[in-house]
């Protein structure tokens, strides 16, 4: 392999995507075969029985196999409430507002648990999920009952709890939206929301739950389309070399992957070029990429390779992404056991889950008596 298909394929990695339908069609096996990227993130259009997604995911890793020595990403957002990718059968967690009124980091271990179970038995192997936001504006229109609460000491408990519990059961543990998403008043998948506080300001509090995931070990950290003007007057957290390489990477000290929330939000794509929101992603220090639609991340990823052949992304960049990419897939992914199509049906919305499901319950039925 030639140094340029090199970095090619390691610029692959560096996106996630969406794609159509409820098996592997022609035109999907044929863009993940020959791009090879670095992970798929199903929506709910993609699911219709645990089997089905069961044999999908397995597919898809077929084909990574036959092609790459790196395993994909597989991800959801199975947060619970309205925010839950995979439906019935699975178990269906209240908000996540309800572990925070009842306050039990061990509890939210025990429904983590519950979740990496059903997620691994049908090869999902991330789940975007929990958020480290804080609720701190009554009136924000996409967090709300999302948010664990409004208190920093409890949304980091609650979310640290989470993080280890898949890190337990061999799940690649993910936080979001940093710096925080929760002190805004509009929808980054409308519009470009802002917060107007320093960072001091913002260590004070918001940023307080990711910090304790990263004590926790977390694997990757997803930024926020939001604009800080007092940390960077120009660029949104997902694209400001200051909020990622200099705030998060420096004092934070996190040293694995960063993820750009979908860069079809309408905070991205209503203020930004679609050719620069890619380089100033990645030499922000993003180090992967997601879109919602196959399309438009391949078209990003030929955006990406045309700016490394202007050098407008460097060699070095890559491989500091790629190399974090390598490190999590392959400690992570590496030991997770192949797709058991015969255990799929006992294991997803078990009776023992559901023991968990009631406890949590019942735990907020007694707090609110």
């Amino acid at each position: 392999m030639s140094e340029t298909n090199n970095l090619e394929r390691k610029l692959s990695q560096m996106f996630m995507l969406g794609i159509p339908g409820t098996k592997l069609v022609q035109g999907v096996d044929e863009f993940v075969r020959e791009y090879q990227p670095g992970g798929v993130i199903f929506y709910k259009h993609n699911y219709e029985t645990p089997v089905l997604i069961a044999k999908f995911t397995s597919a898809l890793q077929n084909i990574m196999q036959e092609s790459s020595n790196l395993p994909m990403f597989l991800a959801v957002d199975q947060e619970g409430g309205a925010a839950q990718t995979l439906g019935k059968p699975f178990t269906h967690f209240p908000e996540a507002a309800l572990l925070g009124e009842i306050d039990s980091p061990k509890l939210a271990f025990d429904v983590a648990n519950v979740v990496a179970k059903e997620l691994t038995a049908v090869g999902i192997n991330l789940n975007f999920w929990p958020l480290c936001d804080i609720h701190t504006r009554p009136n924000n229109p996409i967090i709300g009952q999302r948010a664990f609460g409004t208190n920093e000491e409890i949304v980091s408990k609650i979310s640290s709890g989470i993080v280890r519990g898949f890190i337990k059961n061999g799940m690649v543990a993910s936080v979001k939206h940093f710096p925080g998403h929760s002190d805004t008043t509009v929808d980054s998948h409308k519009s470009l929301p802002i917060v107007d506080k320093t960072w001091g300001e913002l260590e004070k509090r918001e940023i307080k739950p990711f910090s304790r995931a990263i004590r926790a070990k977390v694997d990757i950290l997803m930024m926020a389309h939001i604009l800080n003007p007092k940390i960077d007057a120009i660029y949104p957290a997902s694209l400001s070399f200051t909020t990622v390489s200099q705030h998060l990477r420096k004092d934070l000290r996190f040293s694995r992957i960063v993820i750009a929330d979908d860069m079809q939000m309408e905070a991205i794509t209503q203020n930004f070029n679609e050719e620069d929101v890619v380089a100033l992603a990645i030499n922000a220090g993003c180090d992967i990429l997601t879109y919602r639609d196959m399309k438009q991340a391949k078209k990003a990823i030929d955006i990406a390779r045309k700016h490394l052949k202007e050098e407008r992304i460097s060699e070095k960049r890559i491989n500091e992404s790629f190399k974090r990419i390598e490190e999590v897939k392959k400690r992570v992914l590496a030991q997770s056991p192949a797709v058991d199509i015969e255990e799929v049906d006992r294991i997803i919305g078990c009776d023992e889950h559901k023991v968990v499901l009631e406890a949590v319950v019942k735990h907020s039925m007694s707090r609110n008596n």
